[in-house]
């Protein structure tokens, strides 16, 4: 197939069952030990001598993972998602489009690598992009093949592990989403536990150790070549401002295999809260324990907060991590009401209409019929994700405001009054109507408001203008 790595030398000669596919996922007890290049050796116990024979039937279903990663189906999946997810180029200029033609030529080689054990990621090129709620968020972006290496990587792992993980992680899992987490909260709420432990970690994947999240995957994989080239991913360094800083700590956002890293390391918080018989969701670093009163709320945020600064060495947020009744905080851009509803959390909302604001702004010089279908596009997402809040006042109270908008944008379109005068009166405007209008002194914003601008640019106008309303797509998403 064209643009594909089309061969792979080494292949598996037996098949593995459905038990060694699941691999094996150890227990708390299993303390891996290093070997002389950082590399933990998997599910060696503490003061054993021997491996017993189920131990090492359980080992050999992680051995050859690198020939599974580099079967052409495998890599030809990975190369299909990088290429269809698109995104910037890494520190080496290489775009997503020049991908095809680097496979042909050199495809034999990475996969020699990789089989090999020797294949060399290179820095991730480092941005900084401002967080919803203040501050910086870094990234890392890998270069192209390192994307399509790390995907190839993350598509064996997370059939291997992601079986293993909690039911109660949602986030970045096959078949799982945000909606599924923010109802399994709104459930507890309706339960009586109205009270959410609230728990931030400050810069989670800039603060990931690498020594525990390397032993947690040798609790699953066997392969030492998976393994060295996981750890180099995790110590490429970071290239910003020209400058290519060592990597100490940490698995940047921006990479295909983060989001499986982060779920690995942060499962055992979550084995954890279920041996204490917690109720809680978490996706990704944003996890909500829901308990009856404050008092055990504080209990539960204590000892929380000893086990992730103390066993994974994460450090919990003070400042933003609370305990306090469920709908005064957010889960996911929503809020937890009383008797288990959803409505909208206030910055959701903000950050809806500052988009909305962005796209009417009269002077981008773009034609009225293109704005309206950004923000028709725009709203299919924002509802698509937010279609289970309670909001339909708030809706209304949008679309007017968003018509108003555009309203004004039109007639700053007209510029001079004879053009807004000839407008409205092909709108079907008295004459006298449309020069009151035009004439009208207080600003592009006042010339919106008057009877005039409103009968003209109607619910009709903009209903044939092909503007779909917030709450007409919040009711038909709704519909039984």
């Amino acid at each position: 197939m064209k643009g594909r790595i089309t061969s792979c030398k080494h292949r598996m000669e037996d098949s593995m069952t459905v038990e060694q596919q699941r691999g094996y996922a150890g227990d708390a007890q299993v303390t891996p030990r290093l070997a002389g290049d950082g590399v933990p050796v998997a599910g060696e116990l503490v003061g054993q001598q021997a491996v017993t024979a189920s131990e090492a039937s359980r080992g050999l279903a992680t051995m050859a993972l690198m020939e599974m990663i580099c079967e052409r189906s495998n890599l030809n999946l990975a190369y299909e998602r990088v290429v269809s997810n698109g995104g910037a180029p890494g520190v080496d200029g290489m775009t997503v489009d020049a991908l095809k033609s680097w496979c042909r030529s050199q495809g034999t080689q990475l996969i020699g690598s990789l089989l090999d054990g020797s294949y060399q990621p290179q820095p991730v090129r480092g941005v900084q992009i401002p967080k919803p709620d203040g501050g910086q968020r870094q990234l890392g972006i890998p270069t192209v093949v390192d994307r399509l290496v790390q995907q190839a990587i993350a598509q064996v792992l997370t059939r291997l592990i992601d079986p293993t993980f909690s039911a109660h992680s949602y986030g970045f899992r096959p078949g799982r989403s945000a909606h599924q987490a923010v109802r399994q909260g709104a459930a507890y709420v309706a339960e009586g536990r109205g009270i959410v432990v609230d728990i931030d970690l400050e810069k989670f994947f800039d603060r990931v150790n690498h020594d525990i999240l390397m032993a947690r995957l040798a609790r699953h994989v066997s392969d030492k070549r998976l393994l060295r080239i996981v750890r180099r991913f995790l110590e490429a360094g970071l290239m910003q401002d020209g400058v290519c800083a060592r990597r100490d700590e940490g698995t940047p956002q921006g990479g295909p295999l983060s989001p499986l890293l982060a779920n690995l390391l942060l499962d055992d918080l979550d084995k954890e809260l279920e041996r204490r018989g917690h109720r809680f969701c978490r996706y990704a670093d944003d996890c909500n324990i829901y308990v009856q009163s404050p008092a055990a709320g504080e209990r539960v945020l204590a000892s929380v907060t000893t086990f992730l600064e103390g066993t994974l060495k994460l450090r919990v947020n003070s400042a933003k991590s609370a305990v306090a009744p469920a709908g005064e905080r957010t889960f996911l851009g929503y809020r937890l009401l009383a008797g288990g509803r959803l409505g909208l959390a206030p910055s959701s909302a903000d950050r809806c209409k500052d988009r909305l604001r962005r796209l009417t702004r009269r002077n981008r010089g773009k034609a009225l019929e293109e704005v309206v279908g950004e923000i028709n596009r725009f709203t299919a997402g924002w509802l698509g994700y937010f279609r289970y809040a309670e909001c339909r006042s708030w809706l209304r109270d949008v679309d007017g405001w968003l018509r108003q908008k555009l309203r004004c944008y039109r007639i700053k379109q007209a510029k001079r009054a004879k053009g807004i005068a000839d407008f409205l009166r092909s709108c079907g405007i008295p004459e006298r109507t449309a020069w009151a209008t035009a004439a009208c002194s207080r600003g592009w914003w006042g010339k919106a408001f008057t009877p005039g601008a409103k009968h003209a640019m109607d619910q009709a106008w903009f209903d044939r203008l092909g503007l779909i309303p917030l709450t007409q797509r919040h009711m038909a998403l709704n519909q039984p």
